[in-house]
């Protein structure tokens, strides 16, 4: 058995898990925050048995997308008190995928 661990845009949670539920996958959902932009995540824990992890990993990217979003971010120099906040383009969404091995499972 295999844990996959896909932390994902807020935005794109619904049509994920709504895509998952569709092929019949179970999963929990846990509410996250991203580090570099504070953003809305979701972290989704996956239990599969080995031979669908590609297509657990499939669903997902197909459905989760990526888009620009305009920031604002601080120069380096301005902690010192200089500057002004330059806006600057990020990449947001798509998803990060992570798969474990799963040593014991117990359904109680």
């Amino acid at each position: 058995m295999k844990l996959v661990i896909a932390i994902i845009h807020e935005r794109d949670k619904l049509d994920i898990c709504d895509a998952l539920t569709e092929e019949g996958y179970q999963y929990t959902v846990i509410a996250s925050t991203g580090g570099f932009l504070k953003d809305g995540k979701s972290t989704l824990l996956i239990g599969v048995d080995e031979s669908k992890v590609d297509d657990v990993i499939s669903t997902i990217k197909k459905t989760a997308s990526t888009r620009e979003q305009i920031v604002t971010q601080p120069p380096m120099d301005f902690m010192a008190g200089m500057g002004i906040m330059s806006p600057i383009k990020v990449q947001v969404g798509g998803a990060v995928i992570f798969v474990v091995n799963v040593e014991k499972f117990e359904h109680a």
